[in-house]
């Protein structure tokens, strides 16, 4: 499956002045999620240092991880890390 805005990524607190903190579920897993570009349609919610919460997999195996935001530049590519 791909990100749609339909289940969008949601903002669930400010860190700081600068970043966020964000919840996102769905059934995809973590690692179709943490590829480059995923969650293009929401770019400009994203700055750099924003961490995303997620829990992926509903349905089937679940798996929740941690990700920060390496790069988003307005309504460029998003790029995430899993956070070890």
């Amino acid at each position: 499956m791909a990100y749609a805005l339909a289940n969008p990524v949601k903002k669930i607190a400010q860190a700081g002045d600068s970043n966020s903190i964000f919840f996102y579920t769905d059934g995809d897993a973590t690692s179709t999620v943490v590829g480059s570009g995923y969650f293009n349609l929401s770019a400009t919610e994203f700055k750099q240092g924003d961490m995303i919460l997620c829990a992926n997999g509903i349905g089937g195996t679940i798996e929740s991880d941690l990700l920060v935001v390496t790069s988003a530049s307005g309504a460029t590519t998003v790029t995430t890390a899993k956070l070890a």
